[in-house]
């Protein structure tokens, strides 16, 4: 991976965010030439700017929508693309369906269009648990956005496209974490939608361990997932509330929210024959489609039960305890 990124030119594409920061942070160890960081997020931009103060980085504000600025981004010369842009927030994609349409899926085939024109030599997109088994807009969008990239291996030798497929990322903008602890300390109650929910959750820099492990092992055509524990929502909120609450501390359940479900998945049924382990932490699944491509670094289909839905093998406080004090979240 470093030799693969030195003298390099990164796009990152919605990389201002917790995911664009964890990774950028981890790139410029590996000293690429630069660092292209294109979203829509101006403040954002200058306190990362800030942040960072590292002139291997340049600035872009632009909306992958928008063809016009896409084209003229890749035009100064890419080798590797990291597609991170996307609306996430699941009742917002309900209530304004084409505007969740519009980023997570014109915006995504834009971009892939571009990394065609421009034969970048890898193009990474960043999915969700939520696309595995959509039930809600904002995973059918992005289960869309993982079908149109790994299509376009069919239409190019050139560019290899690979998706990586995660679920709850701890502490990144806007998550649960955050949105929990800032409850408490301004309301000191906190709200549940339901009591039996679990979600799979990862901590941001492993994360970004299964970006570059797909830009290392890629071929074309590949969703790439790490295994990662499940939780309990209940039991994340009162690990948080012993620790950041008091005795007065509420948590009032109010009902799943539309688009919701109670458990995820990270591969669909339809997937399961087409899942296999790799390297012992991390599984791939192979494309239906003929990419042209060989997936000969990969083993023999494995028992994956787990990786079928968030409620099965359920992690334990202790467990929660333990990757909330690795985030930094608990002392």
């Amino acid at each position: 991976m470093y030799e693969m990124m030195l003298n390099k030119t990164i796009l990152i594409f919605g990389g201002s965010g917790s995911w664009g920061r964890e990774l950028t942070r981890q790139l410029l160890e590996k000293n690429p030439k630069k660092i292209i960081i294109f979203s829509r997020g101006e403040i954002m931009q200058v306190e990362m700017e800030r942040s960072f103060n590292d002139d291997r980085i340049q600035y872009v504000i632009g909306d992958i929508r928008d063809e016009k600025a896409i084209d003229q981004v890749f035009n100064i010369g890419i080798d590797y693309v990291f597609q991170l842009a996307a609306l996430k927030h699941v009742p917002i994609c309900e209530n304004q369906p084409r505007e969740a349409i519009k980023t997570n899926i014109i915006g995504v085939q834009n971009v892939i269009d571009a990394a065609i024109k421009y034969k970048v030599k890898k193009f990474i997109d960043v999915s969700t648990d939520k696309a595995a088994d959509p039930s809600n807009l904002y995973g059918m969008t992005k289960a869309i956005g993982e079908r149109l990239t790994i299509q376009a291996n069919c239409l190019t030798k050139d560019t290899d496209f690979i998706c990586i497929r995660a679920g709850n990322v701890i502490g990144t903008n806007g998550s649960l974490i955050p949105y929990v602890i800032d409850q408490i300390k301004t309301h000191n109650s906190v709200e549940i939608t339901d009591t039996r929910m679990t979600r799979f959750f990862i901590l941001v820099k492993e994360a970004i361990e299964l970006l570059f492990f797909a830009v290392d092992n890629g071929v074309g055509g590949e969703t790439y997932i790490m295994n990662m524990p499940s939780f309990y929502i209940k039991d994340i909120i009162s690990v948080l509330v012993k620790y950041y609450g008091n005795k007065k501390t509420k948590i009032r359940e109010t009902g799943i929210r539309e688009g919701e479900k109670l458990h995820e998945s990270l591969i669909s049924e339809t997937e399961r024959k087409r899942t296999h382990y790799i390297n012992g932490n991390y599984h791939v699944v192979t494309p239906e489609l003929k990419t042209g491509r060989e997936y000969s670094n990969i083993e023999k289909p494995v028992k994956i039960g787990h990786l079928m839905s968030s409620d099965i093998d359920v992690s334990k406080i202790d467990d929660i305890k333990a990757i909330l004090k690795k985030g930094g979240w608990l002392c």
